[in-house]
Parts: C-alpha cells; structure tokens; sequence
C-alpha cells in the first residue's frame, strides 16, 4: 500500500487519540519562496490529521500538485496566461536587481510605486478571478472549512473569509513600509527606534538616520502604497455588499504569524495575536547525496563554502558570474554554488555548479565555513539554524534589511551586487572565515533560535489549531481596531483637555478683568468724594 494511501486511512485513527478535534484548512498562498516557507506549516497539518486544502490559479509557478501529497489541491481558472506571469515577475525582478541601484532618489522611489501598482494591478486580477467564480466559491462553502491561512502579500484571504464566515491567521515576513502591521495589525512602530522595512537601517539611529525613517514612513504611508487601497476597497465594498476597506478586512485576523524572531529582529513592540515563528522551515541535516557528498569531502580542513542567490534570479549577466566566479577561485575552500546559467569563463576547480542544492543539509555540514547569500528570509534562518556567517549580496525586496539586521549583531558582511568587485567578494570571504567574531557570533544567534519553549514549528501549529478550537481569538484582538486615527492618538482627549484647560484660562481671566475694573471704578469714586 502506498504511503499516500496509508496517510488517508491513519487520518480518522490521528484525529481520535489527539488533543483536539482534526480539521479543515483552507489555504490561500504566495507564490515562489513564501509557497517554500508555508509548505512547512502545511505539512506538519496533515501529519496531525487535518484536512489541508490549497487553492491555487492556474498559472502558479512553484504551488505545483504532486501525486504523493496528501495535501488537496483546488486549482480555479484565471484571465492570466501562464508565460506572461511569470516572465512579468522575471521582468520586475531584473529590473529591481539590476535598474533600481541605477536611479536617483526620485527615480527610484518613482520605478518603485510603478512596481507596487502593477502588482496590486496582478494580485486583484486574482482575487476577482476567485470570489467571482460562483462553481469556486459555492465549493468552499459546502466545504466547511474551520480556518482559513493566508499571505497579505497576495490579498483575498481575508474576503474569503468574511464570505465563508469563518476566521482566518495571516503568515508574512512583513511587508515595505510596515503598513499592513501598523494599520490592519494595530502595532505601534515608533519611527524613534523601529525602522521599516525597505528603510535599511538598524535600532540605532543616528538623528539623520531617524530623518530617513521618518521619511520613509511618510512616503508609504501617504504615496507610496503597497496595494492601490482605492481599487481594492471599492472591489470589497461590491464583493461584500456593504461599505468597508481592504485594511478594516485585513485588521479582523485572528493571528499574525510573523516570520522573524529575536535572532534577527531588533526588539520592537508586539501585541498578543501576533507571534514570531521565524525559520519554521529549518531541520536538522540530512546526509548529502553521494555525488555532493563526496565533492564536500575532498575539500579537506579548508572546508566548503555554499553559494546561493536564491529561486527568484534563475541566471546571472556574464559579467556579474565571471566577477563571483573569479573570486571564488581563488579561496582555497571548495565552493558549491547554485547557478543555472552559462557556465562563467573564470570558474575555477575548485568552485562545482548545480541547479539545485540541498541547502539546508549543506548548510548543516560540519565542513562549511561560510555562506554566501542574497538574504532571503529561509535561507538566513538555515543559517542563523546551523549558525553559519554570511556574506550577504541583496537583491530586492526585505533582503536588504535582512542583511542590514545580520550585519549588526556581526554574523555577516554586506556587499552591492552591482558594484562589487573580485576583490570585495575575496575579501569578505576571508573575513568571515578567518575572523573568529563571525561564527562566535552566529553561533550566538543560532542559540537564542534554538532557545524557545516551543520549535518555530510547533508554535505556528499550535496557534492554526487554537483558533480552530476556539472558533477564533477575538479575546487576544486589542480594542485599537475600534478606534478612529484620531482616537488611537488621544488627539479628542488632548482637545477636550486643552478645551478644558483654555476655559477656565479664559473663565480665571474673565473673572480678574471685571474684578479689576470694579476696583478701578470704586478707587476713582473715592477720590472724587
């Protein structure tokens, strides 16, 4: 019998010696590495016995069915073609990596809200492709589901669970300028001492480092939004039949299932339906295939560097891989790189080229020394997991702040993809391997990750299943989603105060000015008499 098969009929046996009833799970993912990360949770689902349900369009790039899987899969039709979406994320990513270090502040900042809009543009295709679908929507309510998980990267979680009424728990790293956390979350974010993501900065501001944080917050939170708010809240007033706004839908999650943790987070307030699970994706490693194995080995006491860009950048320009290929030559450990492209003109012996990695299991070697990355999210938590230094090349995206925050706590060195040099990847490779600091510091971080009451796992598990039981965890909602702007900040208070305070100034006042000019009238009367 199949193990798929012996799953399904174990399924009935797990849910009857549990803690809790098994349910239904609906899920509404991100394509590319959020799809990697959210897997995770997905899978540890099923292993407890709950029935997990993807729903996914027709032109997902990695959420692709397999027949082993026990998890379902719904897959609805969408307007988009398949070849047009991914070559327009392809597109957007070169430009990002290759244009936006180019540009001047406008510019960029320019290029960057085009980005954002022709994203929401995509991501509302979706939706509506979706919600619209009655044969879609009539299936899922006959379903039942008991929660829904969503990514607020790509909305529509959150309408499709006030439309199924059931409550629903949102999984993200976090998104630019924080808004999605501060505004539909409630968090405070002091822009004194917690910078934004795409900002760059760390908790230690200079005064002009807090001008810019400032400036950033400004910029997202009144031009450069993430999703087009007006479309959206326009398509969710229609869909739900009554006024709302895409930020009120998203603010009624019951959990915010934060990707990060004090490892590499700096410390910032939080409220209690929001918990961090960063690097719930990390195992302990597994024996590498022969063939890498074996490469791994013949390095001897040098030991190996890994070496990834990650899945989103499939190939390099020449000039770029000669450059890397260059440096890496001249390290005497051995280097496994995972490059899909031409093979660069400058590699060295000493440097095997895959399409593909076991990075986890690589990473967890005993004979790796460093790691180069472009500071995804996962594959600095494998990092910080088997505490491993970086040198860190950011592409796009929050990579940037991940570095930044791995640079500060000296598990890493940063370089500019664009600008960098034979030299400077050299450089920073010896550096990280032959300082001490590096790994004394990453294995620092690496402590304080494994250090938790409960895996980064578990925790997002336990919570999926606490709102399943619970029907969801309006008690760990704060009252802020109540209030009015005006309210959040007292500024009602303040002038009812100063109100007060200016009244009796002016009562106090009123009352000095005629005592005064009757003591003036009765002095003048005396001297006449």
């Amino acid at each position: 019998m199949s193990m798929k098969w012996t799953l399904v009929l174990l399924i009935p046996l797990m849910c009857y010696f549990s803690s809790g009833s098994c349910g239904k799970v609906l899920v509404l993912p991100m394509d590319y590495s959020h799809w990697m990360n959210i897997k995770s949770i997905l899978d540890e689902l099923v292993q407890r016995g709950h029935e997990v349900t993807v729903l996914r369009s027709s032109v997902s790039v990695f959420i692709e069915p397999r027949k082993s899987s026990t998890i379902k899969f719904e897959v609805y039709p969408t307007s988009l073609d398949k070849k047009s979406f991914e070559d327009y994320f392809n597109e957007l990513i070169n430009e990002w990596v290759y244009n936006f270090p180019k540009y001047s502040l406008w510019t960029y900042y320019s290029q960057l809200k085009k980005f954002f809009r022709n994203f929401s543009d995509i991501m509302e295709m979706l939706c509506r492709d979706i919600v619209l679908n009655k044969k879609i929507t009539k299936k899922l309510q006959e379903s039942r589901f008991d929660v829904i998980l969503a990514d607020p990267v790509a909305p529509c979680g959150e309408l499709l669970a006030e439309l199924l009424q059931i409550p629903f728990v949102y999984t993200l790293r976090g998104l630019p300028g924080n808004t999605h956390e501060k505004y539909s979350g409630g968090i405070p974010l002091p822009p004194s001492y917690v910078p934004v993501i795409l900002s760059e900065l760390t908790d230690q501001m200079t005064f002009m480092d807090r001008v810019k944080n400032m400036l950033h917050v400004l910029c997202f939170d009144f031009w450069l939004q993430i999703f087009d708010d007006k479309k959206w809240n326009q398509f969710y007033s229609e869909v739900l039949g009554k006024p709302t706004t895409l930020y009120e839908t998203m603010g009624k999650a019951d959990i915010w299932l934060i990707r990060t943790y004090w490892d590499l987070e700096f410390p910032r307030p939080l409220l209690p339906n929001f918990v961090f699970v960063g690097g719930l994706q990390c195992k302990p490693a597994k024996p590498l295939p022969k063939e890498i194995e074996d490469f791994v080995q013949s390095s001897g006491e040098n030991g190996v560097v890994v070496f990834s860009l990650g899945s989103m950048v499939s190939n390099l320009t020449e000039e770029r891989a000669n450059v890397i290929a260059s440096a890496l030559a001249q390290i005497p450990q051995k280097v496994v790189w995972r490059y899909d492209g031409k093979k660069p003109d400058t590699l060295g012996s000493n440097t095997q080229l895959y399409k593909w990695i076991p990075q986890n299991d690589l990473l967890g070697h005993p004979k790796t020394k460093a790691f180069i990355t472009h500071g995804g999210a996962n594959g600095v938590y494998e990092a910080i997991h088997h505490g491993i230094p970086m040198v860190g090349i950011p592409l796009f995206g929050d990579q940037p702040d991940n570095i930044v925050r791995m640079k500060a706590k000296g598990a890493a060195v940063r370089l500019d993809f664009t600008t960098m040099s034979t030299t400077d990847l050299l450089n920073a490779l010896e550096t990280v391997i032959n300082d001490p600091l590096y790994k004394e510091n990453a294995m620092r971080l690496s402590k304080i990750h494994h250090d938790q009451p409960l895996k980064p796992l578990e925790q997002a598990v336990f919570w999926i299943e606490f709102v399943m039981r619970h029907k969801g965890a309006k008690h760990l909602r704060p009252a802020v989603h109540d209030l009015t702007w005006f309210q959040y900040h007292s500024l009602d208070v303040i002038g009812f105060l100063l109100a007060c305070v200016g009244t009796v100034i002016f009562i106090t006042t009123r009352c000095c000015l005629i005592c005064y000019q009757k003591y003036t009238k009765t002095g003048k009367k005396k001297k006449r008499d």
